[in-house]
């Protein structure tokens, strides 16, 4: 499967290009926005392709000017009813930091702005789109989120009193005694301080 093409460019249509690599030429299909930034014929250029294969149409390759656009270009397909037509369309009007915007504020309206995305299309992108990683750096955050081990849960007000009396020298099994019935007493609302001092003068009878 081709993933990239480094090229020069032989032609330009309305809806693919035609890439010189070392004298055989590819035909990408591209989005016009892609088209519209490609460089002049006979210049050099860089294309990251999707490649897809079907006994009717044989292979197919999809060009475009970024990694996330490419990757975009999968995760809008994965979408019932979004074929390579319409997530070019949608690419064209959205690249996929706006996208990763109007997904984020479930703006379905921006979405619907593509052509041959109807409503109820365009509230299913939204949906479906919500935490997929549609650029560089939401891979990054999704992967650094998935890898990074749980944050601790923050100190309860218990656990700091009982702390706070074990530094005194005392046990933490009478401290920890101790503070429990204090919290007891006054409630989940009680402050560290409270929950000290109620704990000493248990200690003290």
């Amino acid at each position: 499967m081709i993933g990239r093409l480094r090229g020069l460019v032989a032609e330009v249509g309305e809806e693919e290009a035609l890439i010189d690599v070392a004298g055989v030429g590819y035909v990408v299909r591209c989005g016009s926005r892609t088209l519209s930034h490609l460089p002049a014929i006979g210049e050099e250029t860089l294309l990251h392709v999707e490649s897809q294969w079907s006994e009717s149409m044989g292979m197919k390759l999809y060009g475009f000017l970024g990694r996330d656009e490419r990757r975009a270009f999968v995760l809008l397909q994965a979408i019932q009813g979004v074929g390579p037509k319409a997530a070019l369309s949608v690419l064209d009007v959205l690249p996929p930091a706006e996208l990763a915007g109007a997904v984020a504020r479930e703006d379905k309206a921006a979405v619907g702005r593509a052509n041959g995305v109807g409503p109820k299309l365009a509230l299913r992108i939204v949906t479906e789109l919500k935490d997929k990683p549609l650029t560089d750096g939401h891979v990054a955050a999704f992967h650094a989120s998935a890898l990074a081990p749980a944050a601790p849960p923050p100190p309860s007000a218990v656990g700091e009193a009982v702390a706070a009396l074990m530094g005194l020298g005392v046990a933490e099994v009478n401290a920890r005694r101790v503070v429990e019935q204090a919290a007891l007493r006054l409630g989940e609302d009680a402050e560290v301080s409270g929950l000290i001092k109620a704990g000493l003068q248990e200690l003290g009878r």
